[in-house]
């Protein structure tokens, strides 16, 4: 009797549950939809705007208890709004330059020789409360932690909390959330990433006993192409491409970076070669693997330090035509969404065509940002994969090439400068790197040499 009701719950259960998986499978491996995602999408924005309007009506409930100090509040927060949601605590004179030291606006005071002064000691102070002002509010380490939403997308790790116990109802739906996302949706995410990783070991193995030519390049770019879209899937990645007719065919193509996860959204419309410092783990059988179907460009740790090592390989590669584009992430660290960081030169002193991309997720469905210094490899991951859904815009913009007497450093930043435009992200001029390291001495000195020109001299 238990055999049978065993049988019987196998059959209701299992056979479905790969019927599904097959199918999700054949239409990734074929770049096909049946629209159920985006019908998705589409539920989940009713859903959190049922929850905005209960929240809203608990705001306004409370507003009428507090409704003097809510004033305030929102008298100070509306004059203080800046884009992308973020807001600025403090209204400063001056603004801090990583290149320049401190900027003086020319509304603020004419110019430098009117204000030239004797010294005084308690100049001092002034400098001190510019430091307080950077460590209380500063327009870099803010871009390494979780985008503030304006609304709660009924996900726990918000930086809203709290909404889910107002309300019964929202009680209710943030239960039954919880429960799809972390044992139906996560289960089967898992195992569509297993089958997706194993997949694409066992074909770039069997593509690496090929001879080279024209038929393994093609039969490359097609496996490569259907792993990375079955890998999507894990993600339940929806991904717009903008102005597929700038696609990257060879050179360089450059991107601003949220997560690892950008390699996956960006193979899923393009095949490229990849570059990098050798892995071990997982991670390393994935490079080898990889290495074994085309030209990707991996390096050694003490390799990598060699700035003109590095550049020589991405010289010798762009120059074969033949060889998949380069993806290339020039901030070097992964940034929140909502703004792109200095670029390194490395890759705009070879000498070729750069395309760049720009990326923009939806932080509605989900937070797509890794950071690395408080947040392991596997923790972003099952973040992702038990999140709503990663929804994302990528923008393909025309190619730019160097111009003639043109630093690296200045084409860089003016490739910079169009990813931010096209992305709606802010552009900034401070190294990425600050995430983990101590701010360099010169930027110190900098501000130093700029007050040195206020004061008089004899």
């Amino acid at each position: 009797m238990e055999e049978q009701l065993l049988i019987t719950l196998i059959s209701l259960f299992f056979f479905p549950v790969v019927s599904v998986l097959l199918l999700v499978i054949i239409l990734a491996s074929l770049g096909k939809s049946l629209g159920i995602r985006k019908r998705y999408v589409q539920f989940l924005l009713r859903v959190f705007e049922f929850g905005r309007v209960k929240i809203a009506h608990y705001k306004s409930t409370q507003a009428e208890e507090e409704e003097e100090k809510l004033d305030d509040e929102v008298i100070v927060e509306n004059s203080n709004v800046k884009e992308n949601g973020q807001t600025n605590l403090i209204r400063r004179d001056i603004t801090l330059s990583a290149t320049q030291g401190f900027i003086i606006p020319d509304s603020y005071i004419p110019s430098v020789d009117e204000i030239k002064k004797e010294f005084h000691l308690a100049d001092t102070m002034y400098f001190a409360k510019c430091g307080m002002e950077a460590i209380i509010e500063d327009e870099v380490t803010k871009r390494f932690s979780a985008e503030e939403l304006n609304s709660w997308n009924l996900l726990s790790r918000s930086n809203i909390s709290g909404y889910h116990f107002i309300s019964f109802r929202l009680t209710f739906l943030w239960c039954v959330g919880f429960l799809v996302r972390y044992f139906v949706l996560f289960p089967f995410r898992l195992i569509i990433a297993v089958l997706g990783v194993g997949w694409l070991i066992i074909c770039t193995a069997f593509i690496g006993y090929l001879p080279e030519g024209r038929s393994k390049r093609a039969l490359n770019e097609y496996v490569m192409l259907m792993c990375f879209r079955i890998l999507a899937r894990a993600c339940s990645a929806i991904i717009t491409f903008h102005d597929e007719c700038n696609r990257s065919k060879n050179g360089i193509c450059v991107a601003n970076h949220t997560s690892p996860i950008d390699v996956i959204i960006m193979s899923v419309d393009n095949c490229y070669a990849m570059i990098g410092q050798s892995q071990g783990g997982l991670l390393g059988i994935l490079q080898r693997a990889m290495a074994r179907a085309t030209a990707h460009i991996w390096f050694e740790r003490s390799e990598a330090k060699d700035r003109n090592l590095v550049v020589n390989r991405l010289r010798e590669h762009v120059q074969d035509k033949d060889k998949l584009p380069i993806l290339i992430f020039p901030e070097g660290t992964c940034i929140n969404n909502t703004s792109v960081m200095m670029f390194k030169k490395g890759s705009f002193e070879v000498g070729t065509t750069i395309y760049p991309v720009a990326i923009k997720y939806d932080p509605r469905f989900g937070d797509a940002f890794w950071n690395s210094s408080k947040q392991g490899m596997v923790a972003h991951l099952i973040s992702i994969m038990t999140s709503w859904a990663l929804v994302c815009d990528v923008w393909y913009l025309p190619p730019m090439s160097r111009k003639e007497n043109e630093l690296a450093v200045d084409f860089a930043n003016r490739v910079k400068s169009e990813i931010a435009s096209k992305g709606g992200l802010v552009d900034l001029e401070w190294d990425g790197q600050l995430k983990r390291m101590r701010a360099k001495a010169s930027w110190r000195e900098k501000q130093q040499e700029n007050y040195s020109k206020l004061l008089k001299v004899e």
